[in-house]
């Protein structure tokens, strides 16, 4: 059995005013057909754990474009329309082939395209003709659409928020494929509409218990496996929002039954579910009060690049200072041009340095610190979810009152505690550990954490998701509507 296998990704922010263009793909990687063998620990990773699965099996593994970028606003249409045609045209090389298999995203779009998955598995369908079983793994953030459900037979998305799930997912997806191929199942799908915007997080109650259901149902008979998209708040397109889908075997009502009653068990608990947060001071003031007990660990949710924001903020670095807040660290900032000048000083160097607060007024003002450099990677790293991703040539400084700062050159979230201790910065003898990132940290930092808060602060990812300012999708969701279900007579 041939199976074609690729990974193309990114999350669109469309009210992110820069464009994702090739560089951000190249930031990360590149990969033509090899990435499983030349970045098997990086961007590679998801397809040598994939072409691991099927050659074990005696299958045969065609390897395509491996490839994606931090999120960003829209992609530039030609870098996207260069990227999908790569893909196709490895594909039509390959034929015949058995089975598509494919990682990508669920929430890109692009420069005249709302749905580049959709038009993606489209295109791919009218390659392989309607026998070839057509299989797409999605991150949980997706925009689940009727493009991808007409074109693709299994979808499935990640079911854990960190996203800690992936080869697991890939691993299901593979076997479904197999068995469809082989003519033993044969999947259908059918959606839940939830009509919801929101961000949930798998690590508390009540979500980790409606994953436990999600699974609970894939053991019913005659299911194959059950998803639910969260959706992508940030992306403004028509079919965004929160879905849940289910993959039956042959039995397209059994599908629309078991959806439609794990998509209503998951609007009962919409009150229940969302983030909590507090604001910044409030948060220090936690800290302050517990101080010796181990870190706190601040989410600076508004500011992470994982959602497109710029990295940069300054609003908790600002308030740390101004309180004199000591035993703190803040990480990683992306700022090029300090990172450039610290570098140039040298470790032990001395100087007065302006941090941040440079992408716009959602990154606030820049702050003004005299520090010393402690240490200069050249080409730091951070674990990811299974991964490595990098954070290229980065510092840590140190300001006054024991205030640390990581700084990096490559735009991306907070993953792991190595994005610190990888230069040297010990987080267990601190009072408070700000990260930019909104959940992805929590895999590695919850541990060390005496305690994980949620902060709200000024930034690019807007958290009142009942004014977020749609124009292309529909208004009638909750929270902005109280029940956008009874208003379309559902």
């Amino acid at each position: 059995m041939k199976f074609f296998i690729a990974h193309l990704a990114t999350e669109t922010n469309t009210f992110a005013a820069a464009p994702t263009g090739l560089g951000a793909f190249e930031e990360i990687g590149v990969f033509h057909g090899d990435a499983s063998r030349r970045d098997p620990q990086g961007a590679g990773a998801f397809l040598h754990f994939l072409r691991g699965l099927i050659e074990a099996d005696g299958h045969e593994a065609v390897e395509s474009l491996c490839t994606l970028a931090q999120p960003g606003g829209r992609t530039v249409r030609h870098v996207y329309e260069a990227l999908r045609d790569e893909i196709l045209a490895d594909l039509r090389a390959a034929m015949p082939v058995d089975a598509v298999q494919l990682l990508l995203h669920g929430a890109m779009a692009a420069e005249g395209y709302d749905d580049c998955e959709g038009d993606l598995a489209e295109r791919i369908r009218a390659i392989v003709g309607p026998g070839v079983p057509i299989g797409l793994e999605l991150d949980l953030h997706c925009h689940f659409t009727g493009r991808m459900q007409r074109a693709a037979d299994v979808i499935v998305a990640f079911k854990e928020y960190p996203h800690v799930d992936t080869d697991e997912r890939g691993r299901e997806l593979y076997r479904l494929l197999v068995a469809a191929a082989r003519g033993d199942i044969q999947p259908v799908m059918a959606v839940y509409d939830c009509r919801m915007v929101g961000l949930w997080h798998t690590t508390r109650e009540p979500m980790r218990e409606f994953v436990r259901q999600m699974e609970a149902a894939e053991r019913e008979p005659g299911v194959l496996s059950v998803s639910l998209g969260h959706g992508f708040p940030w992306g403004d397109v028509p079919e965004a929002g929160a879905k849940l889908w289910v993959v039956a075997d042959g039995d397209a009502a059994l599908a629309q039954s078991v959806a439609e009653r794990l998509g209503r068990a998951f609007w009962d608990l919409r009150e229940r579910i969302g983030p909590e947060t507090v604001d910044i001071d409030t948060a220090l003031d936690v800290a302050a009060a517990t101080k010796g007990e181990g870190p706190v660990v601040l989410a600076d949710v508004a500011d992470n690049p994982g959602g497109g924001a710029a990295g940069d903020s300054t609003f908790i670095l600002r308030r740390l200072v101004e309180r004199g807040t000591a035993d703190a660290v803040v990480g990683a900032l992306w700022d090029l041009g300090a990172v450039h000048v610290c570098r140039s000083a040298g470790v032990g160097a001395v100087l007065d340095l302006r941090i941040g607060g440079k992408c716009g007024p959602a990154s606030g003002l820049p702050v003004d610190l005299r520090v010393r450099v402690r240490a200069i990677v050249e080409n730091h790293s951070q674990s990811a979810l299974g991964t490595r991703e990098r954070l290229g040539p980065s510092v840590w400084v140190e300001a006054a009152n024991g205030l640390h700062i990581v700084l990096a050159s490559i735009r991306t979230q907070t993953y792991g505690t190595d994005a610190f201790t990888g230069l040297g910065l010990e987080l267990a003898d601190k009072a408070v550990v700000a990260v930019k990132s909104t959940q992805h940290f929590h895999a590695e930092f919850a541990p060390l954490a005496r305690q994980v808060l949620y902060v709200s602060s000024p930034g690019a990812m807007n958290f009142d998701f009942g004014a977020i300012p749609y124009r292309l999708r529909s208004t009638d969701y909750w929270p902005r509507v109280a029940d956008p279900h009874a208003a379309a007579g559902i």
